[in-house]
């Protein structure tokens, strides 16, 4: 679906609660069994951070607005933008942030947008740029006490494989089903930099209080996220 300003609501599930400052959301696209994930944080001022928007049902939208004020949206990449518009007008104070190899791309659709160098990190919440990804991709840290996320976007699937000819594209065409992983599509056009990336995913597995990983499609890497980390930095 396109990039729009009208507040298209696909199917998802609830606004599931992860930590006290820290929430995600799981929803569907249209024609495709590949999911996607918003992920809400509180910031220390109690603003809200969000990560990858979906607009939601209106029931979703307020328990979201009563958790606080939505003040930043960060915007992953240029592939992650169909939903962007909707927010900025929802949300007309929020300020929206994008890394800068995509930044181009989302200011088509948000022109407010800002380079996520812009976005101050505070205790709770943290970004920063991939490495070996040409600058498309960033990772989000959120720590909860003494607990830490990370949040990533297209650069690690963790899909499971799925039945049905669409199924079958996604395992063997694709390669985004499976596990956690660098997809087909991530390696063409994401990865610009084997090395580089793989470092830095490992420097992100030996992140101190490591709870869990938040991927853009699908399922929470919550069992070892360390060691998910460094399989994937591996398969490099």
């Amino acid at each position: 679906m396109p990039a729009s300003d009208a507040w298209n609501v696909l199917p998802h599930g609830p606004l599931e609660a992860l930590a006290p400052n820290l929430w995600r959301v799981e929803g569907e696209l249209p024609d495709m069994p590949l999911k996607r994930v918003m992920t809400v944080a509180r910031r220390d001022d109690g603003s809200l951070l969000v990560h990858n928007a979906m607009a939601l049902d209106e029931t979703t939208m307020r328990a979201l607005d009563a958790r606080g004020q939505v003040t930043a949206v960060i915007v992953p990449n240029g592939f992650h933008r169909m939903d962007a518009p909707a927010y900025a007008a929802r949300y007309p104070e929020a300020k929206f942030f994008a890394p800068n190899g995509s930044l181009g791309k989302v200011q088509l659709v948000v022109p407010r947008a800002a380079s996520s160098e812009a976005l101050v990190a505070d205790a709770s919440t943290g970004y920063e740029v991939l490495d070996g990804c040409g600058g498309q991709e960033g990772v989000l840290t959120v720590r909860s006490g003494d607990e830490v996320t990370l949040v990533l976007n297209d650069v690690v699937f963790n899909m499971p494989h799925v039945p049905g000819v669409k199924g079958f594209v996604l395992r063997h065409v694709t390669a985004s089903s499976g596990g956690p992983r660098v997809s087909r599509v991530g390696r063409l056009f994401l990865v610009k930099d084997k090395r580089a990336l793989g470092a830095h995913l490992e420097r992100l597995a030996a992140t101190p209080g490591l709870r869990r990983v938040i991927v853009s499609h699908h399922e929470v890497l919550a069992a070892d996220p360390a060691a998910s980390l460094r399989a994937v930095a591996a398969s490099l």
